[in-house]
């Protein structure tokens, strides 16, 4: 009876949309197999990973654990497959970070608790689980099948999936849960510190398209504001690319100068959500920490950036260090999609750049009677600043002959 409504409830998991990477340390392996085993696991589990060994996790983490079983390390574990998570995901779906650690009974007999600790991470929601076991009442396996069945129920929670599943647990053992949201703004604070990779605002009402559906297709930008000329551009870009998800990508964290505001983030995202259109918040103002955000995207850009990607004097001045950078770039299968535009005061197009053999199939070029739309938001801002201050002029005018 017990394994079938295991069944059930891992089949609704696989039902929702929602998708999920999964960190396991220490025990509930037997989740693991009970969500692969059901049909339908690739529409949920993104990837499964054991760093079991120290140096696993310390791999894992990029730093040394104060303490291998604990809530703080579940917490971190489950940011780690969160971040994962939205990067192998499709722009749009839900997605969630699961981290577990555990320190259940083992051979010779463990000296301190049995217990383990889990974590759910949402984009704008912690959960988090702690249960201390009876020693000297399960075996390993027992143990190990009681963390699957609470890992179970938290995801199925999650997920937004009704139904309850038995522990297991006695009514001595107290099922620690807790649960925090963050807003809007904790999560943009949360990517400007690097915490979150990136955050997504799926405005888009149509879907990817094409014969490679999982690509992502980025017009990165400071947008502000956002104009005619972008959306044109990323419109042409899916004509002549392969197919995919198109979407802007607006950085936090400008390469040259502060971080961009949360307010200021907040209203340039607005102008996306009027028109319509998927814009991701990243915290990476370069294209190679950018390809490696973005695995297998292509970037839409202008003839401009591309003659500065290639110029030796954005690296320290050496042609060998910039072929190095690019090729890491083009081992993650990303692309360039180039638009003209006006380069030292002239119309270029991709084809008047020099780009080194190594690295030429990157580009690809957008044709300029595809494409070609003289329009900067530099000029709109300065056009847009004229109007303000014309309708201050006004404003003061009025108030002097009301005064009058």
């Amino acid at each position: 009876m017990g394994e079938a409504v295991i069944r059930t409830i891992v089949e609704a998991i696989h039902s929702s949309p929602t998708q999920a990477v999964v960190y396991l340390s220490g025990g509930a392996s037997v989740a693991l197999g009970w969500l692969m085993s059901v049909p339908g696991a690739s529409n949920t589990l993104l990837e499964a990973v054991v760093p079991y060994s120290r140096i696993s996790m310390i791999q894992l983490l990029g730093n040394v654990p104060k303490q291998h079983c604990s809530q703080a390390m579940a917490n971190e574990m489950a940011l780690l497959a969160y971040n994962r998570a939205v990067k192998l995901s499709k722009p749009g779906f839900p997605v969630i970070g699961v981290g577990f650690t555990g320190a259940l009974a083992t051979n010779p007999p463990k000296r301190g608790d049995h217990r383990f600790f889990l974590s759910m991470r949402a984009s704008n929601r912690i959960w988090e689980t702690s249960v201390t076991l009876t020693k000297n009442l399960r075996t390993r396996e027992e143990e190990d099948k009681v963390a699957s069945r609470v890992l179970i129920q938290a995801m199925a929670k999650a997920c937004q999936v009704s139904g309850t599943l038995d522990s297991g647990l006695t009514e001595s053992e107290v099922l620690d849960e807790s649960e925090r949201q963050f807003s809007e703004e904790q999560e943009l604070e949360q990517v400007i510190r690097g915490e979150l990779c990136f955050k997504i605002y799926p405005f888009s009402k149509g879907e990817a398209y094409g014969s490679d559906p999982d690509r992502k297709i980025i017009l990165p930008g400071s947008f502000n504001p956002l104009h005619d000329g972008h959306l044109k551009l990323l419109e042409v870009a899916m004509s002549v690319s392969e197919g995919g998800y198109p979407c802007f990508e607006l950085s936090a964290v400008n390469a040259d100068k502060s971080s961009i505001s949360v307010a200021e983030i907040k209203h340039r995202v607005k102008q996306f959500e009027e028109r319509g259109k998927t814009v991701i918040v990243s915290n990476e103002p370069y294209f190679y920490k950018k390809a490696q955000l973005f695995p297998g995207s292509s970037f839409v850009i202008g003839a401009d950036t591309a003659a500065r990607l290639v110029d030796p004097k954005y690296y320290e001045g050496s042609n060998k260090r910039m072929l190095e950078v690019l090729g890491d770039c083009k081992k993650t299968g990303c692309k360039f999609l180039v638009g003209g535009r006006k380069v030292d005061g002239l119309f270029k197009v991709l084809e008047d750049l020099d780009i080194p053999e190594k690295i030429r199939d990157m580009f690809v070029s957008i044709p300029e009677d595809q494409f070609r739309m003289d329009i900067s938001s530099t000029e709109l801002r300065k056009k847009q600043g004229g109007v303000d201050k014309r309708k201050r002029e006004i404003a003061n005018e009025e108030v002097e002959q009301s005064s009058k």
